[in-house]
C-alpha cells in the first residue's frame, strides 16, 4: 500500500466512524440542533487533523482503530470552528465547501448552539473511548493536550487575535503569531496525540509535535495564498475577502512573494522534522505533498 493508499484508508475510517458516532447520539438531540451538527460536520472536507492523528499513531506503531474517537473528536472541535468562524460576528461567511454556511441554513441561535455541541461532544467521545478506560492516564494527557490547542491559548486565542488585527494597527510578527494559534496549535495537537495515545517515546512525541506545528503553519499560508488566486469552484467558498475587508493574512502582512516562499520553508521544516523517523511515518510525509499543492 502506498502512502497515498494509506492516507485514503485513514480517511474512509474516520468518514465512516464520523457517520456512525453522530447516529449513536442523534436521537437525543432535538430538532434542528441534529440536523445543523449533521449537515456541518458531514459536508465533506479533507479530514486533515484526524488523519493527522492516525497517522501519526501509526509512525510510533499503533494501528488506527483504537484512536479513532480521538480522531473523530478532533474533527467535531474543527467543524464546531468553522461554524463559529463563519458567523457574521466573526468572518462573516455565506458558503463553506460549496453550500450555505450553517447559519444561512439554520439561522445564527441554532448555529451558535451546534458549535457548542459539538465542540462539548468532542470531550465525550474522548472520555468514554475503550482506550481512555484501557489506559486513562495516556487518555487524560492526549485529552489535556488538545483541549490546551483549542482552547483561549490556542484556537480561540488565535480567533481573538485576528478578530483584533488590522493592516496599519498590527505588527507583522503578529500575523504570524495569529497562523501558530488559530491553525497551527490544534494541527500540533492532533500529531502529538496520535504519539501519545500510540504510546511513543518523548521525542518522537517531540519531533511529531514539531512536524505538526509546520504542517499548521503550510496549512494556513497556502489557504492565505489560495484566498488571494483561487476560485470559488475550488474553494467552495468566497474568495478575496480576506484582502477587501482588510484582514490581516501572510500575503498582506509579507507579500505575495514572502508567502510563496514561507510555504516552501515550511514544507522543508515540516519533512525535516519526521527526518529520523523511517517509512512508517511515509503516509506524514505524504500528507505535507498534500497541503502544499492543494488547490481547496
Amino acid at each position: 500500500m502506498t502512502p497515498a493508499d494509506t492516507i485514503v484508508r485513514l480517511r474512509s475510517l474516520v468518514e465512516e466512524r464520523l457517520a456512525g458516532s453522530f447516529a449513536s447520539e442523534a436521537s437525543r438531540i432535538p430538532s434542528p440542533l441534529r440536523e445543523a451538527m449533521e449537515y456541518s460536520l458531514m459536508a465533506g472536507g479533507k479530514r486533515v487533523r484526524p488523519v493527522l492523528l492516525l497517522a501519526a499513531g501509526l509512525a510510533v506503531g499503533e494501528e488506527a482503530g483504537g484512536l479513532l474517537p480521538f480522531a473523530c473528536a478532533v474533527e467535531y472541535i474543527h467543524t464546531y470552528s468553522l461554524i463559529h468562524d463563519d458567523l457574521p460576528a466573526m468572518d462573516d461567511d455565506d458558503f463553506r465547501r460549496g453550500k450555505p454556511t450553517c447559519h444561512k441554513r439554520f439561522g445564527e441561535g441554532t448555529a451558535i448552539l451546534a458549535g457548542d455541541a459539538l465542540l462539548t461532544d468532542a470531550f465525550r467521545m474522548m472520555a468514554q473511548s475503550p482506550l481512555a478506560q484501557i489506559d486513562p492516564g495516556r487518555a487524560v494527557r492526549a485529552i489535556a493536550d488538545i483541549a490546551r490547542a483549542a482552547g483561549g491559548a490556542g484556537m480561540v486565542g488565535g480567533q481573538q487575535m485576528d478578530l483584533s488585527a488590522a493592516p496599519g494597527r498590527s505588527t507583522a510578527a503578529e500575523v504570524d503569531e495569529i497562523e501558530l494559534r488559530k491553525t497551527a496549535a490544534l494541527l500540533a495537537s492532533c500529531a502529538r496525540t496520535g504519539a501519545i495515545l500510540g504510546g511513543g517515546s518523548p521525542s518522537q512525541t517531540g519531533a511529531l509535535g514539531e512536524y505538526g506545528t509546520r504542517l499548521g503553519l503550510l496549512f494556513q499560508v497556502t489557504d492565505d495564498i489560495l484566498d488571494e488566486t483561487g476560485s470559488f469552484e475550488e474553494m467552495g467558498k468566497g474568495i478575496a475577502k480576506d484582502r477587501a475587508r482588510g484582514k490581516w493574512t501572510y500575503p498582506v502582512a509579507h507579500g505575495m512573494p514572502a508567502a510563496i516562499e514561507r510555504a516552501s520553508a515550511l514544507e522543508r521544516a515540516a519533512l525535516d522534522a519526521v527526518s529520523t523517523f523511517g517509512a512508517e511515518a511515509d503516509p506524514l510525509r505524504e500528507l505535507v505533498g498534500m497541503v502544499r499543492n492543494r488547490r481547496k
